[in-house]
This record gives structure tokens, sequence and C-alpha cells, in this order.
């Protein structure tokens, strides 16, 4: 594939910068093994130095020029990229990665205007977003992951990309055939995040006694009380949201709402044991143990434990 003189790299999600980055550069080396990197850094910036770089060698050769951090850069450097711009450099190609804003607009507006590959990078977030990262990590690797899978890697896991990036190439490496959920919690269930979540999970499926039995084991292994309450919280403002929002197609609400279809079908199989009532004593029955995890009381532990209970007993009721 041809690369264009002009690379954009746009966006906050440093994996994807750095694996547009990569790609770009393996597309030029492939074009010319001999290609010769350079990178400069937007906030430690030295005048003069993209020209003096956009040079003809003395051997000649094509050169790729890479500009790390460009929203961090100065009027000196948005300067010279405007001239290279206005003057490309033969056999170079000009890599600019951008994390967002405004600084630099006018270098970012004239790269695109001269054609350059643009390449975004949006933050991911959300979880719809890591699902649809998870389940892109897994088709491009050629795997199957059930939606299952999608959901149970993402709670494990958490927020961070990298990590679950890892996770995905590990369960590539180290499975066969179909990825789904029993797999995951072979090797990811016993992660912090994964435990919260499987609190939260036996509690408002009207398991308390699991529920009880799952928290006395996360708060043995070192679980702050804090963020068990937090996914309770979470789980159940996903009812109460999914619920309002009507029937529709799992991908017309999760857009809706933004959040993951899975997301979506896990709480409509939960709804049937819940009515109205039964989650708004729930909901305070959480607001008060967030109060005392928080310092708010004296026992955190036994705060989570009551929190359960009364949960169970509210979902108890609808059934």
């Amino acid at each position: 594939m041809t690369v264009p003189p002009f690379v954009l790299v746009s966006g906050p999600e440093e994996l994807l910068a750095e694996r547009a980055r990569s790609s770009v550069l393996a597309q030029l080396r492939a074009l010319d093994p001999e290609l010769e990197t350079i990178t400069v850094r937007g906030a430690a910036y030295e005048p003069g130095e993209l020209g003096l770089h956009a040079s003809p060698s003395l051997f000649g050769g094509a050169k790729a020029l890479v500009v790390e951090d460009a929203d961090e850069g100065s009027d000196e450097l948005y300067a010279e990229v405007l001239a290279l711009v206005a003057s490309p450099a033969q056999d170079v190609t000009l890599v600019v990665v951008h994390k967002g804003g405004q600084r630099g607009k006018r270098m970012l507006e004239a790269l695109r205007s001269a054609g350059a590959r643009v390449i975004e990078c949006p933050a991911i977030k959300s979880d719809r977003d890591k699902g649809d990262f998870v389940a892109h990590e897994f088709r491009r690797a050629g795997r199957r992951a059930t939606p299952e899978a999608v959901g149970a890697l993402v709670e494990a896991i958490g927020k961070d990309l990298r990590e679950l990036a890892a996770a995905c190439a590990q369960l590539v490496a180290d499975t066969e055939g179909t990825i789904d959920d029993r797999v995951v919690e072979l090797y990811h269930g016993g992660k912090v995040e994964a435990t919260g979540f499987r609190v939260a999970d036996a509690t408002i499926a009207g398991q308390p006694g699991e529920a009880l039995r799952l928290l006395r084991h996360a708060i043995a292994t070192g679980v702050d009380p804090v963020p068990i309450v937090a996914v309770l919280a979470s789980q159940l403002r996903t009812l109460v949201r999914v619920g309002s929002a009507g029937r529709g197609s799992s991908p017309a609400v999760a857009k809706a709402l933004g959040l993951a279809p899975w997301q979506v079908d896990k709480a409509r199989r939960s709804l049937g044991h819940w009515d109205g009532p039964g989650l708004g004593v729930a909901i305070q029955a959480v607001a008060a143990a967030d109060v005392e995890v928080k310092g708010g009381g004296r026992d955190p532990v036994y705060a989570v434990e009551r929190a359960i209970l009364a949960i169970a007993d509210a979902r108890a009721q609808r059934r």
C-alpha cells in the first residue's frame, strides 16, 4: 500500500496511536527496508529540527519524520510543519501524532487539506467501547469470542486498554476454539475487578449466600469494600436505565444508553425478577452502604453485607 507524504494520527487513545504509527512505519519499511526514522517531540522541539532532518542526506534514501505529542508543540514547530506541507521534501513522509485539542489548529487543517491520511484514535472509555475493542481484537486474530466472554473480560480487566489487549493476546495464544466466558473465568476470574462484579452478579441474581461467600473471600485477599459497592450501584443503575428504555433491540437500546449490547441482554434477564419498588429499596441500601464504606460507619465490611442482604430481600419480594 502506498503511503502519502503526510499522515495525521489524531486522538487521545495512546495504544491506538502507537499501533497506527507502527503500522505506517511498517508499510514504509516494506517499500524501502533502508528507511530512516527520525522522531521529534512537541514539548522538547528545537527550532529548525524539521528543516534539518527533511534535508536530503548524503547517501539519499527514504525518511520518516515522526512528530510525537504535536499537541504540546511550540509555534516554531507548527510553522515548520506548515512549511513542509506547503513544500514537501522528496522521499520524506511526515507523520504527525496529535492527541487532540485546539493547539496547532492551522497545522491540522493544512495537513487535512493537503490530503494527509488521517487515522483517528478516539478515547475508549465506556464499557460499550471497550467491548467493541475486545471483540475487534479477537476478530483480527481470527478467533471467535462469545458476547458473554467479551463482557466477562471487560469486567475482569477494568479500565486499562493495554491490559485488555494483552489479555486478548494471551487468550488467543493459550486457547483453541471459541472463547467463552468459562475460558475468561479460568484465566481472569481472580482479578480484583472481577471479584466485585461476581459479588454484584450473585447479589442481583438473588443468591445472598454466594454473594457473602465471594465478599468474604475478596476481603480476605485484600479487596477494598469501596469498589464492590461501586459495582453494585452501577449494576442497579443499569437495571433502571434498561428497564426505562422500553423494548427495542439490544443494539438499539445499547446505543441509546451508551452501553454494550451484552449489558442490555444481561440486565433484561435480571429485570424479570425486579419491580420498581424493589429496585428503589435496593438503590437506597447501596447508597447507605456507600456512605458507610467511605468513612461514615465503623465497619465497612458489615455495611456491604447488610446491603447484600437488603438487595436480595428486595428482589425476593418480586418472585
